[in-house]
């Protein structure tokens, strides 16, 4: 093994590369936490291909076994590469293959009798390998250790399902004989320990002292200049965060210099690529196949021929949603262009560390877009370079999350007493529910899947909510791609513009029964973006605090959405060219809010009169939404809100903010617990606004209902300010994180989330 590293060109490890290895064959679950680029890959390879090398003198050439589990199809494609390299001077001992949801059938018996490294995604464990154990059961048996890369991704929802098939998966391996160790890469986080411990249900040892040389980071903040143009009410409007991204990636193109151009939206990520292709047109014919796009949603041979085309130099210039930000080493880059602040300072340094990775010096720019948290990281850089980076929370107990996993533990084998330990202190609770929702039968001393259907189909843990609608198109029958159930009836809905590898498409019709929509090929000058309006119960408050003579609140609410309109948007200017509306199914969730209700005493002190009322309200809600990633590092798109001048539940004027999927994500008992920073901070970025009367840098939404109307810019900063002057002290307390949703948005006045890139790449928001 020491002779095939060496023959990579590695002489010695660096110092955290041999820690790590020495606490995996010690039998120690470990977390490698360092910097991009540091060589973590290694530091699990080494103990894991050497386990495996020695179980390859057993008789069924298999005495060992790996699992590596990736959050994407693109990282575990290049992880395989990179295995094969390293192994090939070890001949067949090691077998390392891919089993995905891309995986031909013929090829998947093969892997279950005779691969010894198997990578795999958490969805695949979950819906594939865990529900049909029996015919994995040599490779169970013998295995001995499991990979999870990149996990600090797990966070929020998605993290606390992941947790839960980490579980399945232990109890399963011990039915079976083995007690596999965990090994885990992540970024630099806060509390990675912590972090790993939850999402394992292991103790794990931490390995952080980052040990290997770093070229220089050139880091520039870009706030794209304003333009003669008017837009909503008015409003003065900057180029727009996708024009800039385009032309920075053009310029570099041109400049021979190898770029990654990351962009929160699939849709952003074609729209980048489509306008840099029709620059370098005008500059070298020569150049334009050299800039691709890549995100989720695409057919698996059009992403590998994608990721062999980086690879290989043939592609200088590539916008890419998150579905490229984890480890894929992309090495060689130049330079790393950040379309939009995204969501995390984790997910930032992750997205620039892609730059400069063979050690020499390179380039990242965060270009803002227009709101009010780009614009206040731009000019308080101090917020992005001063912090630590955030831990990562996961809540395995959440009983959204817990109760599909007992029904599809109790499929794969009889849930019993001894169990419970294992899923945590919430089984409690959660499986009489499911006694009584007649889903699981209690015989003798164990719980018994009752059902025909699978039990593993009982969620999604993406959060995606359903089935994936396929992109077809109609005059050829030809499957495009898919787009989540959660983001259909906002991105494929009839009228809507989707964009697939730099061609335009329009959306003919949408079949949500069947789940297809037909599009057809089209140049519109325009793109669209969708609008929809929310209402908003309460179910149940948990928590209450005074403030003042209003109130604090933390608790369980119904959000009802429906998507209602279309607006026609022209392409780079972003103007207006009218509205469409739409007549689409509303939808509803349940999950966890918080909100704050104001007095009329309070009003008359802040010179609130009832015509300013509703416009005050709905900015500080639009403002502190755009501020809250600083304090939950949700996203803008993970979180919803409204603002009522007059509640039918509170019977006061009263600003919601929730969490953006069922059960909830953390962030809104976040922003409970940090209401009094998170309200300063948005109160600030109002006031320091240097516009008149409200803008997208400070109250203005990319995604309102109500297309911005009403908004009152002074009559929020009174609000605000008389409201904070009886807020009471906040306890220091641990940060906390969370995920991505699913989209909603605007009643009487509101925002909600809408499309965006979950681990995989594929798009979701809340």
């Amino acid at each position: 093994m020491i002779a095939a590293v060496q023959a990579c060109g590695i002489e010695h490890p660096w110092a955290h590369q041999a820690l790590a290895a020495e606490h995996a064959l010690e039998g120690d679950s470990v977390v490698v936490a360092t910097g991009t680029a540091s060589g973590k890959s290694l530091a699990y390879l080494v103990p894991v291909l050497s386990t495996l090398l020695d179980g390859a003198e057993a008789p069924n050439g298999r005495g060992a076994t790996a699992l590596y589990l990736s959050p994407t199809k693109a990282l575990a494609a290049d992880q395989c590469r990179s295995v094969k390299e390293l192994s090939q001077p070890l001949g067949n001992s090691v077998r390392p293959a891919v089993y995905d949801g891309d995986t031909p059938f013929e090829e998947r018996e093969w892997i279950r009798q005779y691969a010894n490294y198997v990578l795999t995604n958490p969805d695949m464990l979950h819906r594939g390998i865990l529900p049909s154990h029996p015919r994995w059961s040599s490779f169970l048996k013998s295995l001995r250790y499991v990979v999870i890369d990149e996990c600090h991704t797990y966070r929020g929802v998605f993290g606390s399902h992941v947790a839960q098939v980490l579980r399945r998966l232990r109890r399963l391996c011990a039915r079976y004989g083995s007690f596999p160790v965990f090994l885990l890469a992540s970024a630099t986080a806060a509390e990675p320990a912590v972090a790993a411990r939850r999402l394992t249900g292991l103790p794990v040892v931490e390995v952080a002292d980052d040990a290997s040389p770093r070229g220089e980071l050139v880091f520039a903040l870009w706030e794209p200049p304003l333009t003669e143009l008017q837009g909503e009410r008015g409003a003065p409007v900057r180029r727009t965060a996708t024009a800039e991204t385009a032309d920075l990636l053009t310029d570099l193109t041109v400049q021979g210099v190898r770029s990654v151009a990351f962009v929160r939206s699939r849709r952003g990520a074609e729209l980048i690529s489509v306008i840099a292709q029709e620059r370098l047109a005008e500059v070298d014919r020569s150049l334009v196949g050299r800039v691709a796009a890549y995100r989720g949603g695409y057919p698996p041979e059009e992403r590998r021929a994608l990721e062999r085309a980086l690879h290989s130099g043939e592609l200088l210039g590539l916008a890419a949603t998150t579905a490229l930000e984890l480890g894929v080493d992309v090495s060689g880059l130049d330079a790393v262009v950040i379309a939009g602040y995204p969501g995390t300072r984790a997910s930032l340094w992750q997205q620039a560390g892609r730059a400069g990775r063979s050690g020499q010096g390179a380039l990242a720019v965060l270009v803002a877009r227009d709101d009010p948290l780009d614009t206040f990281l731009v000019h308080h850089p101090e917020a992005l370079f001063d912090r630590p980076v955030e831990s990562t929370v996961l809540d395995p107990d959440n009983p959204y999350v817990l109760a599909p996993h007992l029904c599809a533990a109790a499929a794969e084998l009889p849930l019993t007493e001894e169990d419970l330990d294992l899923f945590g202190p919430a089984c409690a609770d959660v499986l009489p529910q499911l006694e009584a929702a007649k889903l699981l039968r209690r015989r003798t001393k164990a719980w018994h899947w009752t059902r025909r259907e699978r039990a593993a189909d009982l969620t999604d843990i993406r959060g995606a909510g359903g089935r994936p609608v396929q992109v077809v198109e109609s005059g050829t029958g030809r499957l495009l791609g898919t787009v989540d159930a959660g983001a259909a009836h906002s991105a494929v809905h009839e009228g809507a513009v989707h964009l697939h590898q730099g061609r335009t498409y329009l959306v003919r019709s949408l079949d949500l029964e069947d789940s297809v929509a037909l599009v057809e090929q089209a140049d519109p000058p325009y793109s669209t973006v969708a609008r929809d309006t929310t209402s908003i119960s309460i179910l149940e408050t948990d928590t209450e605090i005074p403030w003042g003579a209003g109130r604090l609140c933390y608790g369980s609410v119904e959000v009802t959405n429906q998507v209602v309109s279309y607006l026609r948007r022209r392409l780079i200017t972003g103007e207006v060219l009218g509205e469409t509306k739409l007549d689409l199914p509303p939808r509803t969730l349940r999950t966890r809010a918080v909100w704050w209700t104001v007095t009329e005493d309070q009003l008359d002190e802040a010179r609130i009169t009832p015509e300013i009322l509703g416009g005050s309200l709905h900015a500080a809600e639009h403002a502190s939404i755009g501020m809250l990633p600083l304090f939950a590092t949700c996203d803008r798109w993970d979180i919803g809100g409204v603002s009522v001048p007059l509640h039918p539940d509170t019977l006061l004027p009263t600003v919601f903010v929730y969490d953006g999927h069922p059960g909830g994500a953390g962030f809104a008992e976040r922003a409970f617990h940090t209401a009094r920073s998170w309200l300063m901070a948005t109160r600030e970025a109002i006031a320091s606004c240097e516009c008149e009367a409200g803008c997208p840098s400070c109250i203005q939404s990319p995604k309102c209902g109500n297309g911005n109307d009403p908004l009152h810019k002074r009559g929020a900063v009174r609000l605000l300010t008389v409201l904070l002057r009886e807020a009471p002290e906040e306890k220091p307390e641990k940060p906390e994180e969370s995920e991505k949703p699913e989209k909603s948005e605007g009643p009487e006045e509101s925002e909600g989330p809408e499309e965006s890139e979950g681990p995989e790449g594929d798009g979701k928001a809340g």
